[in-house]
């Protein structure tokens, strides 16, 4: 048996065991697809193992995550810091070994996966940031940035929705370093794929514009790595490789759905190493095996060492090009005394849409590593940066970015862009559009990666298209995920302050901005960096609060002027972002909302369940509590009751139930 064989069988081995010990785990795709993983890796994958995050290493994402046993003993056996205690406690409790590759969690996974097509898009976005960055940077003589993007997919991806998606952008965009590697089994969890997905998707492919190459017989080395080598020769189109191969290659279940998402069992399990011939311990990597590996993996690194050596001439050679290179990797932090110089007074009234155009224009003029594009929507959101090109197989350095109406797959390709390292991805479309990228949006707040989403068209202020367009939930579901700031702000000043800690904070941001024109108020941006402030006080301890968000602030503002004629004291609490608030001190938090002032009303033109938090027993809350309607902006405020009069009437109703001690709800 060669040592290819050999390493080949070693994967399939070591995935099994690790499943089987865990017991839970798809060990059919780690077998099936073991040949293309170790071709890959020994033949035509640049990395470094040692430093696994260099610059230019080649990206290698596993899109079919349930297979991460198949990527963990790839980079147990080539050198990565995955040990074998790493495989031994695949699945457990804090290992680094997770059921699905988690970003950040081991060293060589580039990107979370397990929603299946989502690691397709994030592919897209690192092959795109690969092009955009070569364009600005690669001279004659010094590619700077030259790499590619591999990415193993399963027939589970291609279904989903995301891929065609995805597919369709890489293809129109002309992406040459873009490799689909196709785990092409037949198999689902429900059988036959047949059943269910029955395309050719070769055709599907070439329609969109790849490069298709086939490989009849994946456990032909030979084959795998001709396809590969043409795929790379390949500069115009993306390319994928339908690689045919059996799931569970090797075992009694082979060629069945029994395999794919649980274990082999221990009978079965023996019968494959006897099958293989595999007479070694558990977990155990054969010597010859581990050298082998380890000696390829070794020569690999050196590609860095080549690399340091070309980027030490580069900066002799161009010095000021080469500091921005490393700027833009760094990370760049704006000037925040710059970007407020170039920005226009926000003292008339405005759509918080047209002032985030703005602000983003400023920031970018002092930040040209960002990337910012929409759905088709830009000139509605406002996030074009003027003045740039558009990103395209003619223009690579073009920052903005003609996503189309692709909302699923501009989230995940976003990420990409994120994960490679040197840009900042921005990306937007109408706020209710947000359910058709919520899987993407999740997995950017699950990576902590410090994307921006721009959401216009915030609430029944849309008007005439209608409840379609309406946003009414989005906000609740939004808040509801971890480790995300969501800003709805109030007027100009409110955007800058959310889009400051877009561009400051490590974790995603989405901004949340009006459609029609909101007044601007008297403040500064310090408070709404905090996520909630006083916009407007009182003397003395109020007797009731009004807290609320965006363009709901005004009635608030009209409401504390009504109950001031009766003697009835307020302040205006401006909550931009509960989340930004809820970070900030005890102290500060019950400066903000008075923690012995039971009386108040909480106000926003969306769902209300975000509120109770705020309004806490006695307060009222005055929201939305069904979809909305067609008809003029101004009419549906009216309509729904987000009146200054409703407020003031809700507002003597607290203070009314906190002498009474009635709950409001």
């Amino acid at each position: 048996m060669s040592v290819e064989q050999k390493s080949i069988d070693t994967i399939r081995i070591l995935s099994a065991e690790a499943i089987e010990r865990a017991k839970s785990g798809h060990p059919g795709i780690c077998m099936g697809a073991a040949p293309i993983g170790y071709e890959l890796f020994a033949e035509h994958l640049n990395f470094n193992c040692h430093d696994p995050n260099w610059d230019n290493r080649d990206r290698f994402v596993l899109s079919a995550g349930h297979g991460s046993m198949l990527l963990y003993s790839l980079l147990h056996m080539f050198g990565y810091d995955v040990t074998k205690e790493d495989i031994i406690n695949f699945r457990q409790l804090g290992s680094r070994t997770p059921g699905h590759p988690e970003y950040g969690k081991t060293a060589g996974v580039e990107t979370s996966t397990g929603p299946l097509g989502q690691g397709l898009g994030n592919a897209v976005g690192l092959a795109v940031a690969e092009a955009h960055l070569a364009a600005l940077f690669n001279r004659p003589g010094f590619p700077i940035v030259d790499h590619y993007t591999y990415v193993l997919t399963g027939d589970g991806c291609l279904e989903e929705g995301i891929s065609y998606e995805a597919s369709s952008f890489a293809g129109t965009q002309k992406l040459g370093k873009l490799i689909l590697l196709y785990d092409n089994n037949d198999i689902t969890i429900e059988g036959d794929i047949n059943s269910t997905f029955s395309e050719d998707v070769a055709t599907r492919f070439i329609a969109q514009g790849w490069q298709v190459l086939r490989v009849q017989d994946a456990t032909n080395l030979y084959t795998l790595n001709n396809a590969i080598t043409r795929a790379k020769a390949e500069k115009e189109r993306p390319t994928i490789i339908i690689c045919k191969t059996q799931i569970g290659y090797g075992s009694p279940l082979a060629g069945t759905a029994d395999c794919h998402g649980a274990p082999l069992g221990e009978v079965n399990l023996q019968a494959t190493k006897e099958k293989l011939g595999w007479t070694y311990p558990p977990f155990k990597v054969p010597e010859d095996v581990w050298e082998h590996c380890h000696a390829i993996a070794e020569e690999k690194a050196k590609k860095q060492d080549e690399w340091n050596k070309m980027f030490a001439r580069y900066e002799l050679a161009y010095p000021e090009l080469a500091a921005k290179y490393k700027m833009f990797m760094k990370g760049i932090v704006p000037d925040w005394s710059d970007v407020q110089k170039r920005l226009p007074f926000f003292d008339k009234p405005e759509a918080t849409r047209s002032c985030g155009g703005k602000v983003l224009n400023a920031i970018a003029q002092a930040m040209p590593n960002v990337m910012s594009g929409s759905a088709d929507l830009g000139p509605s959101t406002k996030t074009e940066i003027k003045g740039e090109e558009y990103f395209s197989p003619e223009h690579r350095e073009g920052c903005n970015i003609h996503f189309g109406v692709r909302e699923h797959a501009m989230a995940a390709i976003c990420n990409g862009i994120q994960l490679h390292g040197g840009l900042k991805a921005v990306c937007s479309t109408f706020f209710s559009f947000t359910d058709y990228m919520k899987a993407g949006i999740r997995m950017t707040a699950l990576m902590n990666i410090p994307v921006l989403y721009v959401m216009t068209h915030d609430s029944i202020g849309v008007g005439e298209d209608g409840p379609t367009h309406q946003p009414m939930e989005q906000l609740i579901s939004l808040r509801s995920i971890p480790n995300i700031n969501v800003f709805r702000p109030c007027d100009g000043t409110e955007t800058y302050a959310a889009f400051k800690c877009a561009f400051t904070d490590k974790c995603p941001t989405v901004i949340v901005e009006s459609r029609q024109n909101l007044p601007a108020y008297d403040h500064t941006a310090d408070g709404a960096e905090r996520g909630a402030y006083v916009l407007s006080g009182c003397v003395g301890k109020p007797d009731v609060l009004l807290i609320a968000s965006g363009s709901e602030i005004e009635p608030c503002m009209q409401a504390q002027r009504e109950l001031a004629d009766e003697g009835i004291k307020s302040k205006v609490i401006s909550m931009v972002s509960m989340e930004k608030f809820e970070q900030q001190s005890r102290e500060y938090r019950d400066f903000v909302i008075d923690r012995d002032v039971m009386a108040r009303v909480c106000v926003e033109a969306a769902s209300h369940y975000s509120w109770y938090r705020y309004s806490r027993d006695y307060g009222e809350v005055i929201a939305m509590t069904g979809f909305g309607v067609s008809g003029p902006a101004k009419q549906l405020f009216e309509h729904f009751g987000f009146t200054s009069s409703n407020i003031v009437n809700a507002a003597k109703k607290s203070m009314e139930n906190v002498v009474l001690g009635r709950f409001s709800h």
